[in-house]
């Protein structure tokens, strides 16, 4: 990050800075204002592992952008939002470079909306694919049959060290830190057991409005339909999204479990492709747009 100490002053008189934990309660004031579900509690969780920075003008924060850096060759970034009486000055712009700054050497993945598209292909990001938001009242999701010897099983608590590996692969990334946090605070995470070793899993978190299933690491579609389906079931009538590769091809049958897609930003990648194995599990459905 550049020296905090340093303010970077911007057009209209709004100033720069690093984002710091107090800043909380305003950057959630401007989801809000736009009408996204974040609780102050999503923000918390999510900073705990980010910089970030935010815009000022005349002491009030207007925009704000977080940065999350995954090992020493990746990072994602997210959270991207600037009030709409300040959109169109630039200031997208100036937060973007900022977060960037130190990044060269980095692959760097973000989720664009399409007003944000254009910005990010003029810093070098490259389209890669797309998400798609499903979400609902969940409803109860036949079981799905897994294969011989293959079963699910609850996420044992020395299993931190195999889900963060199962992740890493999957998402072409390290993030065992995050990993460990979201399996502490996860209502529920379930295991897709092979030969007594764990080949994917997936949780189910309280966020938004209600419960978000994610991430769903697997190797194959049947175990990230068997994995969604046992936390639909735990989940059946209430609020419950999901945000997943499109690529997965779980679009409809998400629909048929009363999870509607209701958006699909664009994933975009700056730097090397993220390396993932051919052979290797499946990153079916992501932790949250931010943090990819």
């Amino acid at each position: 990050m550049p020296d905090p100490t340093q303010d970077v002053t911007v057009a209209d008189g709004v100033v720069l800075r690093p984002m710091t934990a107090a800043d909380l309660p305003q950057t959630h004031a401007l989801s809000a204002e736009l009408r996204w579900p974040h609780r102050p509690a999503d923000w918390e969780q999510a900073f705990a592992h980010a910089e970030g920075f935010v815009a000022e003008r005349d002491g009030e924060i207007v925009a704000t952008a977080q940065r999350w850096r995954w090992g020493e060759r990746h990072a994602t970034i997210g959270l991207v939002i600037v009030t709409p009486a300040c959109q169109g000055r630039r200031v997208g712009h100036r937060l973007m470079s900022a977060l960037l700054e130190g990044l060269d050497a980095h692959t760097v993945l973000l989720h664009a909306t399409a007003a944000g598209q254009g910005l990010y292909e003029r810093l070098g990001f490259v389209r890669t694919g797309e998400v798609r938001q499903h979400q609902g009242i969940a409803l109860s999701a036949p079981l799905v049959e897994l294969p011989p010897e293959w079963r699910l099983r609850p996420a044992g608590l020395n299993e931190t060290p195999a889900l963060c590996a199962l992740d890493a692969a999957a998402r072409g990334m390290p993030r065992d830190a995050l990993v460990a946090d979201l399996l502490a605070s996860a209502e529920a995470c379930v295991v897709l057991d092979h030969d007594n070793a764990a080949r994917g899993f997936a949780m189910l978190r309280r966020f938004g409005r209600g419960h978000l299933i994610g991430p769903v690491v697997a190797p194959d579609a049947t175990g990230a339909k068997a994995l969604i389906a046992h936390l639909v079931g735990l989940s059946s009538g209430n609020f419950t999204r999901i945000d997943i590769d499109f690529a997965s091809g779980l679009a409809e049958w998400l629909e048929d479990v009363g999870l509607r897609r209701v958006d699909a930003p664009t994933t975009m990648v700056r730097g090397t492709p993220l390396a993932v194995a051919p052979d290797g599990p499946t990153m079916f459905a992501i932790v949250t747009q931010a943090m990819g």
